[in-house]
């Protein structure tokens, strides 16, 4: 059975007092691991490892920081064996598939999408972006000012279970980066996928204590995620997750007057105008929809189109959906598992079950229902497509989660935008049509920190990272002016100054 350690100063370690907690697979109902369950102690010391390492490393040269991304990019493409003697490739796939379901399709992103995140960034930190400036004083004559743009300290971070190679990249690269120091915290249900990452920068270079990674319980992570954020030592939190467990953090950093960057939920809206292209439109949709079963936070999840094309695109995207199926991933370790499934199972029988029920209680208030059978097994929901939904209603706004689509008719494109922004989500969005001047007029309307012209709603530009224009999709960005600070210098002239208070 695959153990996962903590990894503090370098060192992968037990918990000081004993305590492990089992990983349970959503594709097969079993144990596939056991992970060390962290302490307050474990906790305390990981921080201290980090704030200590930071001394060091924010004074390394931004070419050494860059180098090790490259390194650790090389090491993850490459077909020969790690230290450890596995190929991450294969280790990523497996771990991935094992702890959260994910199909063939979604293993192999997390693989693909770390090497380019990697590389992306690594490019990032030139001396224009991380370096300061030098200028005369405009109100003391003789005086100097130097800004400079420094790292913060030790960032607290925290990536879930659904993409969790890459998102757990995607939330300690930057701070690292820039030259902060990092304490993260793995989901409960992916420690094993989400340790990779340990061996990867040991082996990339990365010096003991730059990277801490702690898993906890269920049971114990509000707790200890509290007395984290509490330790003065954190400088700021960065957390990528649900909407509701976002509002607890905040609110938590709210008593210490600590910054957040919150990457939260999303409900992407689709809009697609009469001129599309109906065939790549639905395509872009279905995939954007479909992938890992919808349990993106970029997933697609309502779709608006002017009501001329609508049931053209209507019919075009059950075609493309009858022909996905949904059910127990294929393994490893298994066989018999059918080839033909495209949709692994969702990661919880309680996330099953609500979305269930927000289907049923559409339903009941006049939705159709044009595909899906409105069932589960255990944890797997086959794709629901649905039309008549009210704007209001549960499924309408809040995030699904979920293989959902629902489909709705405008009778303009004024009416289009009104009902992509009648949400509280502003994480992601697409556009559809085949007049650019146009799109780039209602794009500009879509409240929505992306728009996706002619695209898929699942994706991002590496150098912009992900981000929600506030409420239930978040606040900020994983960028280099979210995990530094801008300090200044004055240096005034050595001639006698003139004070208040002294003649």
């Amino acid at each position: 059975m695959p153990f996962t350690s903590l990894y503090i100063n370098g060192l992968r370690l037990p918990s000081s007092n004993g305590e492990t907690f089992e990983i349970i697979s959503p594709s097969t109902d079993q144990v596939v691991g056991i992970s060390a369950s962290a302490s307050s102690e474990d906790c305390q010391n990981a921080i201290l490892a980090a704030s200590n390492a930071f001394k060091t490393w924010e004074h390394t040269l931004i070419s050494e920081r860059r180098g090790i991304f490259l390194r650790a990019a090389e090491l993850l493409q490459s077909e020969d064996k790690s230290q450890r003697g596995k190929m991450y490739k294969d280790e990523i796939k497996r771990a991935v598939e094992e702890e959260t379901g994910a199909a063939p399709a979604m293993t192999n992103f997390n693989w693909v999408a770390s090497i380019g995140l990697l590389k992306d960034l690594a490019s990032l930190g030139n001396v224009g972006e991380l370096g300061g400036m030098n200028f005369p004083s405009e109100k003391t004559q003789g005086g100097s000012v130097v800004v400079e743009r420094r790292a913060m300290g030790v960032i607290f971070a925290i990536a879930p279970w659904n993409s969790p190679v890459n998102l757990t990249l995607r939330a300690v690269l930057i701070p690292i980066l820039c030259g902060n120091t990092v304490v993260f915290r793995s989901s409960e249900q992916s420690p094993r996928s989400q340790a990779i990452i340990c061996d990867l920068f040991e082996e990339a270079g990365l010096p003991a204590g730059v990277f801490n990674f702690i898993s906890t319980s269920r049971e114990n992570a509000p707790r200890l995620t509290a007395e984290i954020i509490a330790n003065p030592l954190v400088r700021k939190i960065n957390f990528t997750g649900s909407d509701r467990v976002g509002r607890a953090i905040a609110m938590e950093a709210a008593k210490y007057l600590k910054p957040c960057v919150l990457e939260l939920g999303g409900k992407a809206p689709v809009v697609v105008l009469n001129d599309a292209n109906v065939t790549e439109a639905a395509k872009g949709i279905v995939h954007g929809a479909l992938l890992h079963s919808g349990q993106i936070c970029m997933s697609t999840e309502r779709v608006i189109a002017q009501r001329e094309i609508f049931h053209v695109l209507h019919d075009k995207i059950c075609e493309l959906v009858r022909s996905i199926k949904a059910g127990s991933t294929p393994s490893h370790s298994q066989t018999g598992v059918d080839s033909d499934i495209k949709l692994g199972p969702l990661f919880s029988e309680s996330s099953a079950q609500n979305v269930l029920d927000m289907l049923h209680e559409a339903k009941e208030t006049g939705a159709s229902v044009l595909l899906g059978d409105l069932t589960r097994e255990r944890t797997v929901i086959q794709p629901h497509v649905l039309t008549d939904v009210k704007p209001g209603s549960r499924i309408w706004d809040q995030e699904t989660f979920g293989p959902v689509i629902i489909l709705k008719a405008a009778d303009s494109v004024n009416e289009a935008v009104e009902l992509a922004n009648a949400s509280s989500y502003s994480l992601t969005a697409a556009l559809w049509t085949s007049n650019l001047y146009a799109a780039k007029d209602v794009a500009s309307r879509i409240h929505s920190g992306y728009v996706n012209i002619n695209g898929s709603t699942i994706y991002s530009e590496s150098a912009y990272g992900l981000f929600g224009l506030g409420g239930s999709s978040g606040y900020g960005r994983f960028s280099i002016n979210d995990f530094t600070d801008l300090r200044v210098i004055v240096t005034h002239p050595q001639t006698p100054a003139s004070y208040p208070f002294f003649k």
